[in-house]
Protein backbone atom coordinates (compact mmCIF):
# COMPACT_ATOMS: atom_id res chain seq x y z
CA UNK A 1 0.00 0.00 0.00
CA UNK A 2 0.98 3.65 -0.23
CA UNK A 3 2.47 6.04 2.50
CA UNK A 4 -0.64 8.36 1.51
CA UNK A 5 -3.49 5.54 2.42
CA UNK A 6 -2.25 4.94 6.05
CA UNK A 7 -4.63 6.26 8.50
CA UNK A 8 -3.70 9.05 10.97
CA UNK A 9 -2.45 7.08 14.12
CA UNK A 10 -1.70 3.58 12.19
CA UNK A 11 1.96 2.66 12.04
CA UNK A 12 3.23 1.33 9.03
CA UNK A 13 6.68 -0.11 7.76
CA UNK A 14 8.51 1.47 4.49
CA UNK A 15 9.29 -0.90 2.17
CA UNK A 16 10.38 0.71 -1.14
CA UNK A 17 10.58 4.46 -2.86
CA UNK A 18 9.65 5.06 -6.08
CA UNK A 19 10.62 8.85 -6.62
CA UNK A 20 13.17 10.59 -8.61
CA UNK A 21 16.71 9.70 -7.26
CA UNK A 22 17.54 13.13 -5.87
CA UNK A 23 14.40 12.98 -3.61
CA UNK A 24 14.33 9.45 -2.67
CA UNK A 25 18.02 9.77 -1.60
CA UNK A 26 17.02 13.07 0.69
CA UNK A 27 14.10 10.90 2.22
CA UNK A 28 16.27 7.97 2.81
CA UNK A 29 18.75 10.75 4.58
CA UNK A 30 15.81 11.47 6.81
CA UNK A 31 15.49 7.71 7.90
CA UNK A 32 12.70 6.64 4.82
CA UNK A 33 14.48 3.46 4.47
CA UNK A 34 13.36 -0.33 4.26
CA UNK A 35 11.98 -1.35 7.47
CA UNK A 36 11.71 1.87 9.31
CA UNK A 37 8.52 2.69 10.86
CA UNK A 38 6.57 5.63 10.37
CA UNK A 39 3.42 7.14 11.94
CA UNK A 40 1.08 8.92 10.09
CA UNK A 41 0.02 12.03 12.71
CA UNK A 42 -2.06 14.87 11.36
CA UNK A 43 -3.37 16.03 7.92
CA UNK A 44 -3.77 20.02 6.88
CA UNK A 45 -7.13 21.30 7.02
CA UNK A 46 -7.08 20.64 3.40
CA UNK A 47 -5.83 17.34 3.63
CA UNK A 48 -2.45 17.72 1.94
CA UNK A 49 0.42 17.39 3.20
CA UNK A 50 0.31 14.51 5.95
CA UNK A 51 3.06 15.30 8.99
CA UNK A 52 4.40 11.67 9.93
CA UNK A 53 7.32 10.33 11.51
CA UNK A 54 9.73 8.90 11.65
CA UNK A 55 13.20 7.51 13.13
CA UNK A 56 12.45 11.08 15.56
CA UNK A 57 11.38 13.63 13.09
CA UNK A 58 8.35 14.61 11.99
CA UNK A 59 8.12 15.40 8.34
CA UNK A 60 5.33 16.88 6.33
CA UNK A 61 4.89 15.56 2.67
CA UNK A 62 2.48 15.71 -0.10
CA UNK A 63 0.10 13.58 -1.40
CA UNK A 64 2.30 12.69 -4.67
CA UNK A 65 5.22 11.97 -2.96
CA UNK A 66 3.42 9.88 0.01
CA UNK A 67 1.91 7.94 -2.80
CA UNK A 68 5.36 6.41 -4.18
CA UNK A 69 6.40 5.60 -1.16
CA UNK A 70 5.24 1.70 -0.26
CA UNK A 71 4.53 0.32 2.81
CA UNK A 72 2.87 -2.54 4.64
CA UNK A 73 1.12 -1.94 7.91
CA UNK A 74 2.81 -3.15 10.98
CA UNK A 75 1.92 -5.83 13.28
CA UNK A 76 -0.54 -4.69 16.13
CA UNK A 77 1.76 -4.89 18.70
CA UNK A 78 4.21 -2.06 16.80
CA UNK A 79 1.09 0.45 16.82
CA UNK A 80 1.78 3.96 18.30
CA UNK A 81 5.50 3.65 18.39
CA UNK A 82 7.39 5.58 15.48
Amino acid sequence: MALSQLEIGKVGVVSTLDLPDDVQHHLMHMGFVPEARVIALRRAPAGDPTVYAIDGLEIALRRDTACSIHIRRASDDLEGQP
